[in-house]
């Protein structure tokens, strides 16, 4: 295991889970192969390829990995943090900012001896993936953890079955609400309508088994859609990308250059 102050590469089995842990310094994971989920006291951010996940400093967090994933891990230095959103965030990924956080999470980071003759080209390359990300915008692929005790039920209900289609006024039955104070929880509390908040968490299913290598059909009807067009367009609409290419994206991607480097940051209080 190599570790070292400012980040590194964890390669996680799929299902891998880590510890809950905290770091002093703010953090961005990137999934350069499979999917990464970031739980916090405050929902949960889905990471597929092409969106980095922002963890402010001193919060509790774990990862869970979904598919053989390798996770690049980048603590941000104090100067720079401010720039990015105080609370955990989901943003999208340009190419020059993938390219920023593979190299910068690579073999110069790595090797002490390396780091030391790159520190001032590091330092540059740092202000420029934090400059492209602080123009970012931020996806709807945070699921935020409701408070309200009929929120969490509700949240339960369909994180068991995201492929049930019954309406608000069903499952509010279920959990001892009407559809009028749910829909009226959800926009006080977490800004969005059912109809948004579900099709989250649909997503966030059917990114999920994508990454696990399920065809596109059935992670359609297993996360509630009625066809595979349908599935395809909501999902285009959310992630840029169809599922499919998403699905081959997440399954062969990462950084073959550096493969045989497998570091782990995970644990470290840097």
């Amino acid at each position: 295991m190599h570790l070292w102050p400012s980040g590194g590469v964890h390669e996680w089995p799929s299902g891998g889970v880590s510890g809950s842990q905290s770091h002093r310094r703010g953090h961005l994971v990137y999934a350069a192969r499979g999917l990464l989920a970031v739980h916090t006291g405050q929902g949960t951010s889905i990471v597929p390829a092409n969106r980095v996940a922002w963890t402010p400093a001193e919060i509790t967090h774990r990862h869970r990995a979904h598919g053989d994933t390798e996770m690049r891990i980048l603590f941000v230095s104090d100067a720079l943090a401010p720039l990015l959103p105080s609370r955990p965030a989901v943003l999208a990924v340009s190419a020059l900012a993938r390219e920023a956080l593979l190299t910068l999470t690579g073999p110069r980071s790595h090797d002490p001896a390396v780091r030391e003759g790159h520190r001032d080209a590091q330092e540059r390359l740092e202000h420029v993936l934090v400059d492209e990300l602080g123009v970012a915008p931020e996806r709807p692929l945070h699921l935020p953890a409701p408070s309200d005790s009929r929120l969490r039920a509700l949240a339960r209900l369909l994180d068991r079955d995201p492929g049930n289609s019954a309406p608000l006024s069903d499952l509010g039955r279920q959990v001892g609400a009407s559809a009028r104070t749910l829909s009226r929880l959800l926009s006080a509390e977490l800004g969005v309508s059912f109809y948004e908040w579900r099709t989250q968490l649909r997503t966030y299913h059917a990114l999920v088994l994508l990454a696990e290598g399920h065809d596109v059909t059935y992670v359609a009807h297993a996360c509630g859609w009625s066809n595979a067009s349908s599935f395809i367009a909501a999902f285009t609409s959310v992630m840029g990308t169809s599922p499919g290419r998403y699905r081959q994206a997440a399954r062969a991607g990462g950084s073959a250059r550096q493969k045989s480097l497998a570091v782990s940051a995970d644990g470290e209080r840097p």
